[in-house]
């Protein structure tokens, strides 16, 4: 997302707001200021005639019908109950529209999955109203944290309270938790493997007021999320606390919403001491978060790319709510995350079927070929005429393809996109996070897509979390690129290479111990783990082949 976009877009997509009661009124007020607001439509006459007096430029509709036949309209936003959205949007986007839709996306994972899957397939736009991931602040706190500012994360806590409106139609989880639980899925970049819940009802015995939910991640860190609307002031706190630094967001203070703590902990005689420091405001651009995410959503419509917040990111959110839903219902026990169900294809041959797994949020295009015992992940997209191998697995968040090549036994972690001209030997392992290029010298407004340069990981190679492979080269069998390593020049078999830009700092072996070499030059060794042989000729290094392998415990 960019930090802001220009209120004059030429031309100004137009939408047409979709339910105007609370929080829908807000939605009219923001697109009407941008000169945005084609028509509001609700089946609430006498309110629609009270915005009608307000928003006279608009036209108002009361029979959802209308938008939907009306080939004029382009966009819609949706801003009805969450046990419509699936609904209001699966015909939007059916009648060609392209949407926004409040949160939650819907409110069932099977429902989201299609939605996600029927834009996809269809070409148009879906964002969910995820609103604090267009707060500044909020932006700011995800830059620090990626750029290790406050250490690695240990601990986020998150309170939504307030004495407010009360709803009938969900309960608090599912009224105040999706934007928490939103923002920490997003300053973690990794999906919970267990949740807890917990809640209270005390004005309905159906309808739970208070919530306590919490969130085990493969990381090892846990989050907590408290919502009410049972509380005698309004208090919305998001705390993160990393090994360096904590960080506190408070969206009720005025000013200094985001602050920064540079504690820290001594341990003396075998004792945790605490040593307080003082709290440091943090800058950051002040925008006004509504205005920004429907500026984006106008953006998106206008550059036809995908929002920040789009179906995905709803659908990793919404599978997480019905967990803490699924744990709320069985207090005191830990529902683990969603497991990943056998998905079946046949292969051309149409002689036998080949099974894999695949998680019910992740998107399998026609004419992908996957190899059996490979498991693929949350919210992950395997695209057409792409070839995935035998036994690999393929992390939460990941995109392979068109037109990719990946061997037997590969491993990609969460958050890595495999771009066409990328070649996957066996048993590559690919690091959270880390980049493959495509094109070389990449220019928005100029298309270079058949000046694609292409990279191949030869068999058994380690790229390290967060490194980042430029497009034309070759990295060597089993050789080994350090976490944030940046390559820009082919990299040999076995080498270890550092840095930025990365250069040689070593050899490995293949089981990933380092080798140690007598001679600068030439020389051979053997590993002290697994007893392989290699010979070293200048900068070149190769495996003597030997009759067995004793790998030592």
């Amino acid at each position: 997302m960019t930090n802001s976009m220009q209120d004059s877009i030429q031309p100004i997509p137009q939408v047409v707001v979709v339910g105007s009661g609370y929080w829908g009124q807000n939605l009219v007020r923001n697109y009407y200021q941008m000169n945005a607001l084609l028509a509001i439509c609700d089946s609430n006459r006498e309110r629609l005639e009270e915005l009608g007096k307000k928003y006279p430029e608009a036209a108002l509709i009361s029979d959802y019908q209308e938008v939907l036949d009306d080939e004029k309209i382009r966009a819609v936003v949706i801003a009805t109950p969450a046990e419509t959205h699936f609904k209001l949007v699966k015909l939007a986007l059916e009648a060609g529209k392209d949407v926004y839709v409040e949160k939650p996306l819907c409110l069932s994972v099977e429902e989201g999955t299609e939605l996600v899957a029927l834009a996809r397939k269809l070409g148009r736009i879906l964002m969910v109203g995820h609103l604090l991931w267009y707060h500044p602040a909020l932006r700011k706190l995800k830059e620090m944290i990626d750029e290790g500012e406050l250490g690695q994360i240990r601990y986020i806590y998150s309170h939504r309270l307030n004495f407010g409106k009360i709803r009938r139609e969900e309960n608090i989880l599912w009224s105040f938790a999706p934007h928490d639980i939103s923002v920490i899925l997003g300053l973690l970049g990794e999906m919970p493997d267990s949740v807890q819940a917990q809640g209270g009802n005390y004005l309905h015995s159906q309808i739970a007021d208070v919530t306590m939910s919490t969130m085990s991640f493969p990381s090892g860190v846990k989050a907590h999320i408290f919502v009410s609307w049972l509380h005698p002031f309004k208090e919305q706190k998001l705390v993160v606390v990393g090994d360096k630094k904590m960080a506190v967001f408070n969206d009720v203070e005025k000013t200094d919403k985001l602050l920064l703590y540079p504690h820290s902990i001594d341990w003396k005689n075998n004792l945790p001491i605490a040593n307080k420091a003082e709290s440091q405001a943090v800058i950051y651009d002040e925008t006004e978060p509504l205005r920004a995410e429907c500026l984006h959503f106008l953006e998106c419509i206008q550059t036809r790319t995908q929002p920040l917040t789009d179906g995905s990111e709803g659908l990793r959110v919404l599978t997480v709510l019905n967990q803490c839903q699924d744990a709320l219902n069985q207090p005191g026990t830990a529902v683990a995350a969603q497991p990943v169900p056998a998905a079946e294809v046949v292969p051309q041959s149409q002689t036998e079927t080949v099974k894999y797994k695949a998680h019910p949020s992740a998107f399998i295009d026609e004419g992908a070929e996957i190899g059996a015992g490979t498991a693929i992940w949350h919210v992950s997209h395997i695209m057409k005429n792409t070839k995935i191998g035998e036994n690999c697995k393929i992390g939460q968040n990941v995109v392979v393809g068109p037109n990719v090549t990946v061997g037997n036994g590969v491993k990609i972690q969460n958050n890595v996109s495999v771009y066409d001209g990328v070649i996957l030997e066996d048993n590559v392992f690919c690091g959270p996070s880390m980049v493959f290029t495509n094109v070389f010298n990449p220019r928005s407004e100029v298309s270079r897509m058949d000046e694609l340069r292409s990279t191949l990981v030869k068999t058994g190679a380690t790229l390290g979390a967060n490194c980042t492979i430029v497009c034309g080269n070759t990295v060597g069998r089993y050789a080994f690129v350090a976490a944030g390593a940046v390559v820009a020049k082919d990299v040999p078999d076995y080498a270890l290479v550092m840095g930025s830009p990365a250069r040689v700092k070593g050899w490995m072996c293949e089981c990933g111990v380092k080798l140690e070499f007598a001679g600068s030059a030439a020389g051979s060794c053997t590993c002290g783990s697994c007893g392989r042989s290699y010979e070293k000729t200048g900068e070149h290094v190769r495996r003597i082949e030997q009759e067995a392998i004793v790998v030592k415990n």
